[in-house]
């Protein structure tokens, strides 16, 4: 039976303490419990927000009848055996990216939502970021045009990030450049062929046998005439952070900014050449959200930056993000509709890397992508 209030537990309250504040003000969610392994850091977040439920084992969060949905917000070695235990103990689940770390994974994922009818949603910010709500805005209104192409890159410099980041290859963590490219046209990936380029150090090598410093992809979009390129970096390349996304259209064109802060760029066909480019300020798009959230988009849940979450401020707040993801997965869970991204789209996304990732070891080979992770 649906629910008019969700109880959410959270789990994980390092960048998961980023949305804690969101549910505890959206009017279809009931901020009910947090998990997070060391009881210090457990008490002093649940201290700081009022929020009695408190669980160090998230195996015995699980058990608790009253929790609803989870949301996951742990290292990425986690996330699909947190949200596997989650769907089979019949909770809700929204994850942070990526979906999973093998196809196998993502595939058990998908089953487990068939098998059960729960929900699960990766919350991949950028398809929820201002900048790609502006350029969904054009698309939906005609103002693009017929859409031609579509290219996103997402670059990091990850020295120094937690113990599981050193030589991570670059497609396996790839949803921040996919997510956009399939999200605009509601998109499936069919196939796709990478190639590595460059050598990170010799030392970050060893931990998944990788060496390229960059990867880059082609997506074939299914049933369709488009293709995307995404690229893709995270160590020993020379670059501000950058989340990037692009769309070209046959009347209008849209170009994230180089440089952090600065405006997007829309192009217009056919005017005079020195005409055609136009700096853009990005609106935001608190208006889709309810009352009670919307100042969540133009700032961080702290008034302080120190205490903001590093992949939040380098990040740029993930443009405004959060709290569109927060509603949009309480808005299903509460009409009974699929967020977007689903299961099935989340597995299309994530399995794009995985898979982009071995044709790079195979020299460009075009790789099919599963069935499991195509609307049937």
């Amino acid at each position: 039976m649906r629910k008019d209030k969700i109880n959410i537990a959270i789990i994980g309250l390092g960048f998961g303490a980023e949305f804690i504040p969101i549910y505890q003000k959206h009017p279809h969610a009931n901020m009910y419990a947090i998990c997070q392994r060391t009881q210090s850091k457990l008490d002093e977040i649940g201290d700081a927000f009022g929020i009695e439920n408190r669980y160090t084992s998230y195996d015995e969060l699980l058990k608790d009848p009253e929790v609803d949905a989870v949301h996951i917000n742990t290292p990425i070695p986690d996330h699909a055996t947190q949200s596997i235990k989650a769907l089979k103990a019949g909770k809700h689940v929204a994850c942070t990216v990526p979906m999973a770390t093998t196809v196998e994974e993502c595939e058990q994922i998908v089953k487990l939502t068939q098998e059960t009818g729960l929900t699960y949603m990766m919350m991949e910010t950028v398809v929820y970021a201002r900048e790609f709500l502006y350029m969904k805005e054009l698309y939906e209104k005609g103002e693009l045009g017929k859409v031609q192409f579509l290219k996103a890159s997402h670059q990091q410099d990850m020295d120094g990030w937690p113990n599981y980041w050193p030589g991570l290859p670059p497609m396996y963590y790839a949803t921040h450049c996919v997510g956009p490219v399939l999200g605009l046209t509601r998109a499936e990936a069919e196939y796709v062929s990478c190639f590595g380029s460059g050598t990170i150090r010799e030392e970050l090598h060893k931990h998944y046998n990788s060496p390229y410093a960059v990867e880059t992809t082609h997506i074939k979009f299914r049933n369709s005439d488009l293709t995307g390129h995404i690229y893709r970096s995270l160590f020993d390349v020379a670059r501000q952070y950058r989340e990037s996304f692009e769309v070209y259209g046959s009347k209008k064109g849209v170009e994230w900014p180089l440089i952090e802060g600065n405006p997007l760029v829309v192009h217009t066909a056919k005017k005079p050449e020195p005409e055609i480019p136009q700096e853009v300020e990005c609106p935001d798009y608190a208006k889709l959200l309810p009352e009670e959230i919307q100042h969540f988009t133009t700032k961080g849940v702290y008034d302080e930056d120190e205490h903001q979450h590093l992949s939040f401020t380098q990040g740029a707040g993930h443009g405004g993000s959060h709290p569109h993801l927060v509603h949009a997965f309480l808005d299903a869970l509460v009409k009974g509709e699929d967020p977007y991204p689903n299961a099935v789209q989340s597995a299309n996304i994530t399995c794009v890397g995985i898979i982009a990732h071995e044709s790079a070891q195979k020299n460009g080979e075009v790789m099919k992508m599963p069935d499991f992770t195509l609307r049937q």
